[in-house]
């Protein structure tokens, strides 16, 4: 199957970097105090084209020992939005960069939670070309 130039643009490697993982312990060192206390990992995957932009997620991964289901995982677009560890105008930064576009050439927005299963939710992340 042919891939598209974004998929070409965003390898799961590239956006590794644009949203390391370790920026989950991070996420929840600042929230808890402890990484350790976080029941899921946090990446940054490229979901497809759409009519006017892309669409991006955030997976949740429940970590071994943990429980994804029986977190609150479906307020967090409002608390990504403006969270400094999770840093979301970075990452839409780096996109724009990606793309060789200037950073206010894109607007973007959070999708409310899905659970795509008992271990994996995602937070879709839309990004508009203006």
């Amino acid at each position: 199957m042919p891939t598209t130039s974004s998929e070409r643009i965003f390898t799961p490697q590239r956006l590794a970097t644009m949203f390391p993982p370790e920026r989950a312990d991070a996420f929840f060192d600042a929230l808890y105090g402890d990484a350790e206390d976080g029941a899921y990992d946090i990446a940054l995957a490229f979901e497809g084209e759409q009519a006017n932009g892309l669409e991006f997620s955030f997976q949740l991964t429940q970590r071994p020992g943990h429980c994804l289901a029986c977190n609150l995982t479906y307020g967090l677009p409002q608390v990504f939005e403006r969270h400094p560890v999770i840093d979301l105008p970075g990452v839409v930064a780096k996109i724009a960069d990606a793309l060789n576009k200037a950073e206010g050439a894109l607007q973007w927005r959070l999708l409310p939670t899905r659970e795509m299963s008992r271990t994996l939710h995602v937070i879709p992340l839309l990004v508009t070309f203006g």
